[in-house]
Parts: C-alpha cells; structure tokens; sequence
C-alpha cells in the first residue's frame, strides 16, 4: 500500500526548547527564588510561550520527556 502519512504537523506541535537564561535577566520575583544562582534553564513552545524553568539543563529535558515533548537545544 502506498499512503502519504504527514508526520510532521504533530511531531512540530510537540517540539519544545530549552535554552539557558541568565537570573539577572528574570522579574525581581524569579531572582529572590533563584537566590545563588547564575542560570537557569527554560522550555520554551515554538511560539516562544516559556513553560517551565529549572534548575539544570538534564532536568529540562527529563521534564519536556515526560510530558511527551521532544526538546532540542536553542542558544
């Protein structure tokens, strides 16, 4: 059988990334949260809506596997 399959629509709504981010770049509110630490790491939608920030970039994309995310680095 010969059947076009789009697989790309859904692998691209599923692609998130994970960047580092500076503290001294976040709200005053993160920073007090951040206390003794220089960077975070943040996964972001493709649309830019940032989802979570953590501490280390493993965990950042530990937690974008487990909701089933495929992260990618973004500098």
């Amino acid at each position: 059988m010969d059947v076009k399959v789009d697989f790309l629509p859904e692998a691209e709504s599923r692609i998130v990334y994970v960047r580092p981010v500076a503290v001294a770049d976040l709200p005053d509110e993160l920073r007090a949260q951040a206390a003794g630490v220089e960077t975070l790491y943040a996964v972001h939608r493709p649309d830019g809506e940032r989802l979570a920030l953590v501490r280390d970039r493993s965990l950042a994309f530990a937690l974008a596997r487990q909701n089933d995310l495929a992260p990618v680095s973004a500098h």
